[in-house]
């Protein structure tokens, strides 16, 4: 059992670190603030901005978005001194911009990215940062060639809690490890009915690129996630953020044996299951996803089952448990004190001042984009895969 002292003493070190380097960010001009560019200005770029706004380290100078309310909207935010393009090149091509967050559909990533990087940007790319499985070595490849900051937007690499739970695990807490649930649910059922978008006002053949060209669909413009052409279902959403603390925690990077079932019980129109479980395993334990989309009462989180005890952890805190002690008590827990996005933005600030390697480099986004990839394999497939495939 961890004692309070060591937590404390240990909370107080990574917050007195986190405070001192945002003390020193904040010693710089407002003109010497690292200037961004927005590429992609949908409701996850809104969250990321009220994030890295909160680390005083960043100036939003340029926003692109295909859509022109969303332009608008981040021009109206911004008091109207931002530049706003259909474009994203027009971003690229900008010198003041140092560093550009993109938050666009899956199928972009690996361009968007590849070209900030060839024009010189360093880059916060949402998860998954790849779309298909041969994508991976591209973008690795245009990272490590060049002498660019690429963070993945796995956040919980930069979250307190989920840092302790990570060190807990390795240090041998609760022994061998031989089973990791994971699961999220969410519930899309009886939603508010959205402002409808203006077909006129939106650049449709653009936000297609490289996906198979068709006519305007409203659903697919709004759940992108769940068509293969440009997302990849639940596997390629949040479970990427689980199976990536997986890895972390047990220094693996990819499985060995994947399956999966699903289907489409409730949005019959969508491409991807709205249900959906999968069983993959790795080298000496087994990894389990559950997820749907009709009900959200347990939310998300991972269970760690281990010889001498089991380590539940959610975004909002972690426990560990032991057989038949203090009843359902947990013998230690630590509680989430901020949403970890803040402290994974300014860690990408920290980096593009330090040219330091940011908690989430493009291979731990990477691998946990495969780990969906492959499950969405099995899926599609029907049948069990074995990894890495042998033709």
């Amino acid at each position: 059992m961890q004692s309070t002292s060591m937590r404390s003493n240990r909370r107080t070190f990574l917050v007195a670190s986190g405070m001192t380097a945002l003390a020193a960010t904040r010693a710089f001009g407002a003109s010497d603030r690292i200037r961004t560019g927005a590429i992609g200005c949908g409701g996850r770029m809104r969250d990321l901005l009220h994030f890295a706004d909160k680390s005083g380290a960043h100036e939003l100078i340029a926003a692109c978005d295909v859509y022109e309310p969303r332009r608008d909207e981040l021009r109206e935010r911004s008091g109207n001194t931002i530049s706003t393009h259909l474009d994203y090149r027009e971003i690229l091509d900008n010198k003041d911009v140092d560093a550009v967050i993109i938050a666009t559909p899956n199928h972009w990533h690996v361009r968007m990215a590849s070209d900030a990087i060839s024009a010189g940007k360093d880059v916060y790319l949402e998860k998954p940062v790849t779309h298909t499985i041969e994508e991976g070595n591209v973008l690795t490849r245009a990272v490590r060639s060049s002498n660019r900051i690429l963070q993945s937007g796995m956040q919980q690499r930069s979250w307190i809690h989920f840092q302790s739970a990570v060190e807990l695990i390795q240090g041998g807490n609760i022994g061998r490890i031989t089973q990791i649930r994971t699961y999220w649910f969410q519930n899309y059922q009886g939603r508010p009915p959205a402002q409808p978008i203006n077909p006129e006002m939106l650049d449709w053949k653009r936000w297609l690129g490289s996906a198979p060209d068709q006519p305007f669909s409203e659903e697919k413009y709004r759940f992108w996630r769940w068509f293969w052409n440009f997302g990849g279902g639940a596997m390629a959403d949040l479970f990427t953020h689980w199976i990536d603390v997986v890895h972390w925690a047990t220094k693996t990077s990819e499985p060995s044996v994947v399956q999966s079932m699903g289907d489409r019980y409730v949005f019959e129109s969508w491409d991807c299951p709205d249900t959906i479980q999968a069983a993959l395993r790795y080298p000496g334990f087994e990894v389990g996803y559950d997820g749907t989309m009709v009900s959200s009462i347990d939310d998300g989180g991972l269970e760690f089952r281990g010889a001498t005890g089991t380590l539940k952890i959610t975004r909002g805190g972690f426990g560990i448990y032991r057989e038949r002690v203090q009843g359902d008590n947990p013998v230690l827990s630590e509680r989430s004190v901020e949403d970890g996005t803040i402290t994974h933005m300014q860690n990408f600030f920290d980096c593009v001042r330090t040219r330091k390697e940011p908690n989430a480099p493009v291979e731990t986004g990477v691998a946990a984009a495969r780990a969906g990839q492959i499950a969405n394999m099995a899926l599609r497939k029907g049948e069990k895969v074995t990894w890495p495939v042998r033709v």
